[in-house]
Order: structure tokens, then sequence, then C-alpha cells
């Protein structure tokens, strides 16, 4: 396998970029054959331009959260921290335990952890029940239609890489221009 690491770039555990298409997460999908239903989206990281590919669950899972945001009666720009921080915690993959690769108990599109609150396992691997989850602690963050994204998804999440939300806006916003009216 032809695959370079970013882990230093994009401050998560390893991206595999194969002839300039995203693959997914190492450690869950070095194995994981291309997908011929795929759709791409371009990305930039620290000014390079690349592309990266959603499969078919990764549009589900980005239509879900878009759905769950008009069902919280939020507008599209929360729907964009959403995926956003989807696409930095899982790349809007439904992950489940991952054994030894596992963040703690981190599941689902948000990498939520039951022990922290944000529900059961099997709440936090139902879309809708993780983006609403997701949502209400967004709701809580003063000013968040109004900061920077990598800032109001980082009050949310809580994450050890604090400024990597950012780098998914433009795709994020992208993705939600391109499913909101759907």
């Amino acid at each position: 396998m032809n695959t370079i690491l970013r882990k230093s770039i994009l401050g998560i555990a390893g991206l595999a970029f194969t002839g300039g298409v995203f693959a997914g997460p190492i450690a869950a999908h070095a194995d994981t054959p291309a997908h011929a239903a795929a759709k791409p989206v371009t990305a930039t990281v620290q000014g390079e331009q690349s592309t990266i590919t959603l499969n078919d669950e990764q549009t589900a899972n980005a239509k879900a959260i878009i759905a769950a945001t008009k069902k919280a009666g939020l507008p599209e720009r929360a729907a964009v921290i959403s995926i956003a921080t989807s696409l930095q915690e899982s790349k809007l993959e439904n992950l489940g335990h991952l054994g030894d690769r596992n963040d703690h108990d981190s599941l689902g599109l948000f990498q939520q952890r039951p022990s922290s609150g944000w529900g059961t396992p099997e709440e936090i691997t139902d879309p809708e029940h993780s983006t609403l989850a997701f949502l209400k602690g967004l709701k809580q963050v003063d000013g968040w239609q109004d900061m920077p994204l990598t800032d109001a998804a980082q009050t949310v999440q809580v994450s050890a890489y604090p400024d990597a939300y950012a780098q998914w806006e433009k795709q994020a916003t992208d993705l939600v221009a391109q499913h909101w009216t759907k």
C-alpha cells in the first residue's frame, strides 16, 4: 500500500492518502478497498490541496447530521460545525469500539464517550442521537454562531487537538450546501 502518514499535520491517528485520495484512518481501514460509489470533496491541509473521497456511508452520515440539525431547528452553520467536527473525529464514519486502537471508550461519528455522559454505546453510534447530543452541547456555547468553527467545536468536544477542526470548514460548508435543501 502506497501510504503517506499525515499524523503530525492532522493531529489525529494517521490518515491514509493514496494517489491524493483520502482512504480513512489507518488503524481502522488499512485493508479497506476503495469504494466505487465514493464522491470527491476537496480538502486543504496546511496549504496543500488534495481530494478526500466520501463513500456511501460517509455521505449518508453527512445527510443524517444535516437532518438532525434541521430536526433541532438549527441553521446551516450548526450543520457545518457538526460535519467538520465529525470529519475530524471519525472522517464521517460511525466507528464502533476499535479495541487497542480506540481512544478510551470513544465511539461514533463524533467519538463521544459513554463514560463522559454522551449516552450508551447504542445511542452514541446512532447518527441522529449523537448529532443531537453534539448540537445540545453546541447550543450551550454562548455566541457559537459567530465564533470560529474550531472554537465552537472545541468547546463542545474538548479535544487534545483544539485547532484541528478548522481544516474541515470548507469541506463541511460544501457538503451542507450540497445537501441542505435535498
